[in-house]
C-alpha cells in the first residue's frame, strides 16, 4: 500500500466517496487526489485527510515521499545520561522523540533510563510543540509542558515566560531545523544546546509507488505537497509521469506544516515547473 511507507509496495486508493449515488451517477469519473505524505491513522483506523476527502466525494491516495536518517545517536545517548548538565529538554518533532529511544537502545541504556534517568529528567521542564509530540514524549515516561503551543515560535515565547534555567536546555532537532526558536531563546538570554539527531532523505519507494499509481489511476486531478523536501524529492518523477498533462494538475500545499521560509523555497522550486 502507498500509505505504509515501505519501499516497493504498490500505491492503492485509501479513500473513496460514499456509496450513496443514484442510478446513473456511478458512470461519472471520480476526482482523484494524490497526497504526498505518510498515512496517519486516527481512532477510526483511517488517515484524517483520506477520510475528509472521501466525505466530499473525492478519492485520495497517500504516497510517502520522505524517510529519515538518524544521526549522532551515541553522542545524544551520552547527553541523555547526564541530566545534571542540562536545565531541561525541548522537543519540536516526533522524530526527535524517536531519536531518544534509538539512542538509548544503541547504548544499551534503556534499563538505566527506566530506573533512574527518566526520573531525573522529570525533575526538569520538558517543553514540546503540539499534542502529537507530547503524546510520544509521555510514552517514554516524561511529563511535558507547552504542548498547547502550535509552533516553535509560540513555544519559544512560552519558554521565555518561565524561569530562566541556569543550565542549557537540550534541543534534539533535525538538520533543517528552523531558526525561530534558537534565535528567540538566544536573544532572551536563555541557554540552549542543540544536537542534530536526524535528517530527511528521499523515501526509497517514491519512484516505484508513483509509477504504480499513474499506471493504475492515471494522472491525478490534484496533488498536495506537505513539505519543501517532499516536493523536491518527487517533482522530477511527477513531471516525467504526467507529461503534457502536468499543466492540468491542481497543485496545493499544506500550509499547516510550512513556515513562510518553507513556502518561499517551494515557490522557487515549483513555479517554473507548474505554469
Amino acid at each position: 500500500m502507498a500509505g505504509t511507507g515501505r519501499a516497493g509496495e504498490r500505491p492503492v486508493a485509501t479513500g473513496s466517496p460514499a456509496s450513496n449515488s443514484t442510478p446513473g451517477e456511478g458512470c461519472q469519473a471520480t476526482m482523484k487526489v494524490l497526497l504526498l505524505k505518510d498515512a496517519k491513522e486516527e481512532d477510526g483506523g483511517q488517515d484524517p485527510y483520506v477520510r475528509e476527502f472521501g466525505l466530499h466525494g473525492l478519492e485520495a491516495t497517500l504516497i510517502p515521499v520522505l524517510s529519515f536518517e538518524f544521526l549522532s545517536l551515541p553522542s545524544f545517548s551520552e547527553k541523555l545520561c547526564h541530566p545534571e548538565a542540562f536545565g531541561g529538554l525541548i522537543f519540536t518533532s516526533p522524530r526527535a522523540v524517536e531519536a531518544v529511544e534509538l539512542s538509548l537502545g544503541t547504548g544499551n541504556k534503556t534499563e538505566v533510563w527506566k530506573k533512574s534517568l527518566k526520573e531525573k529528567w522529570n525533575a526538569k521542564p520538558v517543553y514540546v510543540v503540539g499534542n502529537a509530540t507530547a503524546s510520544l514524549v509521555n510514552k517514554i515516561g516524561l511529563d511535558t509542558e507547552g504542548e498547547h503551543c502550535g509552533n516553535a515560535e509560540k513555544l519559544a515565547e512560552y519558554i521565555c515566560s518561565r524561569e530562566t534555567p541556569a543550565l542549557p536546555l537540550l534541543f534534539p532537532c533535525g538538520a533543517l531545523k528552523g531558526e525561530t526558536l534558537p534565535k528567540t531563546l538566544k536573544d532572551r538570554g536563555i541557554p540552549m544546546e542543540s544536537i542534530t539527531v536526524y535528517q530527511k532523505i528521499p523515501h526509497p519507494g517514491i519512484q516505484v509507488n508513483l509509477n504504480s499509481y499513474y499506471s493504475e489511476q492515471g494522472v491525478p486531478a490534484s496533488i498536495t505537497f506537505f513539505s519543501p523536501s517532499g516536493l523536491a524529492y518527487s517533482l522530477k518523477h511527477i513531471q516525467e509521469l504526467s507529461g503534457d498533462d502536468i499543466n492540468h494538475i491542481k497543485v496545493t500545499y499544506s500550509m499547516r506544516f510550512w513556515s513562510f521560509s518553507d513556502f518561499f523555497i517551494a515557490f522557487l522550486l515549483i513555479i517554473p515547473e507548474f505554469p
